[in-house]
């Protein structure tokens, strides 16, 4: 077996969104994460909302892009045409 090939093992903290951190040992010295113990609704016997990051929103936006994309694409393409077309 190889030696020194394995990462470091260090002391770290989880950081959730809410503000809970919890200690633990990882490769990494900070993880964050969008949804803790503290803050899921399984855990809190609450509904609510988790949009992490605004990924809602960055899906709205990428879709309205696809859309303007295509309808350019539709008019090139029956501009294309009607030169072909004469």
């Amino acid at each position: 077996m190889k030696t020194d090939i394995h990462p470091e093992y260090i002391d770290a903290e989880i950081r959730c969104a809410c503000g809970n951190v919890i200690k633990t040992k990882s490769t990494k010295d900070t993880l964050i994460i969008g949804v803790c113990n503290e803050c899921h609704p399984f855990y809190t016997g609450q509904q609510k909302f988790v949009d992490t990051a605004g990924r809602v929103d960055k899906f709205q936006q990428r879709l309205a892009k696809t859309k303007q994309a295509q309808q350019k694409a539709a008019e090139f393409k029956k501009v294309q045409r009607a030169k072909k077309n004469g």
